[in-house]
């Protein structure tokens, strides 16, 4: 691909947006950029997209917008007259460019007699899901970059059932985008025209109310709420995001009005000015938070990312400092007060289920043993916990109770089929109540149950591979660990080695057994003194990560374990690049 040609032909294309002539001005002059910009396509997956604002075929902006969306419509077209007339929700968050970007969706989907339902004001990327359900509209699209930085945007397509639409849909979708490859071809109608015709319906408060009257099934014990929600000290931000809208509410509506509310940090403003990275897993977002914390003597505080899907959490200590939560951390004090409540409540159902991704803590899976709840693991990305409680439904064997991933994401309620922050927020806030009416914290509350089942610690390591050839050195990475399998790692003999991409796992023996998951580019070893080591390609972002997973009997011991196979994957990473 001619990256300097096609940079020119959008140079010279009539009538062309403002914003892109600005962005194609700026890099006149930066070979570099035109050839990272035009030089291939913006990689459009099951998760749909994401990537830098600016000008060109790798880029996020109304024309690759309209490529994506006519991609969806072109599908839609081949569909029974009953699914395509439901048509599609949209929402979107605080991101720059996020609402012109749902407006040009609708216009592609109009010109396609395909109605739209877009939310008059930003929106969490949970609540586009409970809508489509609630709407009963055939599919979604949240424009959103989640965590990123202010400099990306993304667009992510969700099904009938508020998941993330399905690999065989998807894969279709795909191929509709690359079919549409004159994005300057594709066809849009007008704004005004479209809401004469009732293609384009704006919505907003009456989704709103449904689903804050949803979330109030999600907290267990309304009494503990009632005795102690008013004494609990937190302190909640939505990080300039979406949260700001729905977050607050919801707390209020389930009964928490003791909080807090980090006030520069619940400006929607997309240039996200007091952190450099809006994401609830960084430390740095919480400072204002913890300054906060430190005057009001919080107990616990609460951060919702950009567009609410993520929840992360910091925990005051004993000596008033806070530490920040790992999002496993968070899934199992949520888990552990869950089945804990049901059990007591007499309401923990004979075929409860909990679902998490290979990724996760295995701690998780020692608390719902306890408890005679199975767990079942998934490929990471939670389309596929949503795909297993759509799975639940339509067998009726198991009942969905609570369903995670390590990266912050967690889900309480299936009335959504995405990870849920303002579900997340309701009941996190309840479990510190409960801790609090026994005269303890959350921290408190992770170290009973590390007592309990043993210390675990985690820790994800990513390498970035920025530019053209990153995809090209990352296969080379993994291609290298399945040239050469590791033996062993770390001191510590390979037990078993399971490739996702493959469906085997492998015994130390040679044995083997098929892994019932769909394909997937990720390796995980389990080691002689029980880590595990998972590697895996991001699916929406230039990196590999590196999970490690080890336990131990004292908060001492694991954390020296911890430290060493840290350093043993940093060495790995240095000798495979």
């Amino acid at each position: 691909m001619d990256a300097q040609k096609l940079y020119q032909t959008w140079v010279n294309q009539p009538n062309l947006n403002e914003s892109v002539q600005h962005d194609l001005a700026a890099i006149a002059n930066n070979q570099d950029e035109i050839n990272d910009s035009f030089g291939t396509n913006m990689s459009f997956g099951t998760a749909g997209m994401r990537g830098l604002l600016g000008a060109g075929i790798n880029r996020m902006n109304i024309y690759t917008v309209r490529q994506a969306t006519e991609g969806l419509a072109s599908y839609m077209d081949t569909l029974d007259d009953e699914q395509k007339r439901r048509g599609v929700a949209i929402s979107f968050d605080s991101r720059y460019h996020s609402k012109e970007f749902a407006y040009e969706a609708a216009r592609v989907l109009g010109q396609h007699n395909i109605k739209s339902f877009v939310f008059d004001d930003i929106r969490p990327t949970p609540e586009l899901s409970f809508a489509i359900r609630h709407l009963h509209t055939f599919a979604g699209i949240m424009i959103t970059a989640s965590h990123n930085p202010m400099q990306y945007n993304g667009y992510k397509i969700y099904g009938e059932d508020g998941g993330q639409m399905p690999p065989h849909a998807s894969d279709m979708i795909t191929d509709y985008v690359r079919k549409a490859d004159d994005v300057f071809a594709i066809k849009v109608a007008d704004v005004a025209d479209l809401r004469k015709q009732k293609l384009l319906t704006v919505i907003g408060e009456d989704v709103d109310a449904e689903y804050l009257d949803n979330i109030k099934s999600v907290n267990i014990n309304h009494e503990l709420i009632q005795k102690v929600g008013k004494d609990l000290k937190f302190v909640y931000t939505p990080l300039h995001g979406t949260g700001k809208v729905i977050g607050r509410r919801a707390l209020n509506n389930v009964g928490f009005a003791n909080y807090s509310l980090v006030k520069e940090q619940a400006i929607a403003d997309p240039e996200f000015p007091t952190v450099d990275f809006p994401n609830p897993e960084f430390p740095e977002a919480f400072n204002y938070a913890i300054k906060l914390g430190k005057q009001e003597n919080a107990d616990v505080l609460i951060a919702t990312d950009p567009d609410a899907d993520r929840l992360g959490a910091a925990v005051r200590q004993p000596d008033g400092s806070y530490e920040l939560m790992t999002g496993n951390q968070i899934a199992s004090v949520l888990l552990d007060y869950i089945l804990t409540a049901k059990k007591n409540a007499g309401e923990l159902p004979a075929d409860g289920t909990v679902v998490k991704s290979i990724v996760s803590t295995e701690l998780a899976t020692k608390i719902a043993n306890n408890y005679g709840v199975e767990m079942q693991n998934v490929l990471t990305g939670f389309k596929y916990i949503a795909e297993k409680i759509k799975n639940f439904e339509e067998n009726h064997d198991h009942t969905f109770l609570f369903g995670f991933e390590e990266s912050f994401g967690y889900l309480i309620k299936p009335f959504v089929r995405d990870k849920d922050a303002i579900q997340s927020t309701a009941l996190l806030a309840e479990v510190a109540a409960y801790y609090k009416d026994k005269g303890q914290t959350l921290y408190d509350g992770l170290q009973s149950i590390y007592k309990k089942y043993g210390y675990h610690e985690e820790k994800t390591i990513s390498k970035y591979f920025n530019g053209l050839s990153g995809k090209d050195k990352m296969a080379a990475m993994m291609d290298e660990l399945r040239k050469n399998p590791m033996k062993s790692f770390n001191g510590q003999d390979v037990v078993t080695l399971e490739d996702f991409s493959t469906s085997e796992k492998t015994s130390a023996d040679g044995s083997k057994e098929t892994i019932n998951l769909p394909k997937s580019n990720v390796l995980k070893y389990w080691l002689a003194d029980g880590t595990w080591l998972a590697i895996r390609p991001s699916g929406t972002e230039p990196k590999i990560k590196f999970y490690i997973g080890t336990e131990d009997d004292t908060q001492e011991t694991v954390n020296q374990r911890l430290d060493s196979y840290i350093k043993a994957v940093n060495e790995l990473i240095e000798k495979l690049v």
